[in-house]
């Protein structure tokens, strides 16, 4: 048995780890937990939250506020993580560049191993671009005992950081008792929306830095010629979305209604764009919309353009109106799935518990 240190923000990709139980920074280290290892998480809330021990099934979670200020909320949370930190086997820094520094710290300091999670590119978030914190950030990857990335992209370029051992892909997963295929029209039923037509459409991020508008001029294009074509929007959005009839956007939607989303989709579009994000990132959504079985498209960048390697006939070209909308339609008439690698989040953990065992062994021969 590993005792595991986890040290992460508390809110990500527009969620709560905590109260909305959600992602990779939650399931990872509960699927750890109920291996049998002991887990401490410690999280930095940038909402005010009550800081007390919650626990999530058999992983223990500590929430600090890091307060108006930020700076005294993050040394209350340094302060803790270093009398947590010499009790552990091996630390999990997690979720963005800062933590991934914090890390390297402790692990300096108690001789403790340190994995530095990587579940984006955090050059592309505004505080690994502030001066001293790239530069801390580099270092921090180069002095991590290992690296998990989300995607071999990111692990590649990782590799052209100076990270020269000891690069590990851990892509995203799903819940299975979550993400699975649902009866259709009682999903349709469920969320309001009409029986008797087709249904495009994407629940997500809808950001003009993702590309979701291409989303919008594609299926303006495609309305005149489907009749019955509808598009089926949900998340949180940057874009103005246009009145029409067959447009639904549903809002921000709790997790546990997503799969009605996916499953009342025809084809669920993943959009994104050659950017630092779109280039290094591995889209959740995608091995969740693969988990319903839903015939999918994707943008023909980074992780997905690797994925889909054996059906280019899934992917469009980025920021391409016109090349989206062939693809679409043409995923409207072939609706073929037999999705390959739609791994769970208790399959990922196993790769990960075996770095940290191994790490652990390293760690006392040495």
């Amino acid at each position: 048995m590993l005792k595991i240190l986890v040290i992460t923000k508390r809110q990500y990709t527009n969620k709560d780890l905590l109260d909305d139980r959600f992602g990779r920074l939650r399931e990872l280290p509960l699927e750890l937990a109920l291996k049998g290892h002991k887990v401490y998480g410690l999280c930095l809330s940038y909402q005010k939250k009550e800081e007390q021990k919650i626990f999530d099934g058999p992983v223990e979670w500590q929430s600090i506020n890091a307060g108006k200020l930020k700076i005294l909320g993050l040394l209350k949370f340094i302060k803790r993580a270093t009398k947590v930190a010499p009790k552990v086997d091996v630390i999990w820094a997690c979720s963005d560049s800062i933590y991934g520094i914090i890390g390297a710290m402790l692990s300096l300091k108690y001789s403790i191993p340190l994995v530095f999670d990587l579940y984006d590119n955090f050059e592309y978030f505004l505080m690994a671009r502030l001066p001293v914190i790239k530069q801390l950030y580099r270092w921090a990857i180069r002095n991590s005992d290992a690296l998990t990335c989300v995607s071999w992209p990111l692990a590649r370029l990782m590799i052209s950081y100076g990270k020269d051992k000891r690069v590990f892909v851990i892509e995203n997963a799903v819940q299975e008792n979550l993400f699975k295929p649902l009866d259709k029209i009682a999903c349709l039923k469920a969320l309001g929306l009409l029986q008797d037509v087709r249904f495009i459409g994407t629940a997500g991020a809808l950001d003009k830095n993702r590309g979701f508008q291409f989303l919008l001029h594609a299926f303006d294009k495609l309305k005149g010629k489907y009749p019955d074509l509808h598009l089926l929007l949900a998340g949180p959005c940057n874009i103005h979305i246009p009145y029409d009839n067959r447009i639904h956007y549903l809002g921000v939607l709790p997790l546990e209604k997503v799969p009605l989303i996916l499953n009342a989709l025809d084809v669920s579009v993943i959009c994104n764009r050659e950017n630092m994000f779109g280039k290094y990132c591995f889209p959740q959504k995608a091995r969740e919309i693969m988990a319903c079985n839903i015939p999918l498209i994707a943008a023909r960048v980074g992780s997905m353009a690797e994925f889909f390697k054996d059906h280019p006939e899934w992917l469009f070209a980025p920021d391409d109106v016109s090349d989206l909308t062939r693809v679409l339609e043409n995923r409207l008439r072939d609706r073929r799935t037999a999705y390959k690698n739609v791994l769970s989040w208790s399959d990922i953990a196993t790769e990960l518990e075996n770095i940290f065992i191994n790490l652990s062994k390293y760690q006392q021969l040495s």
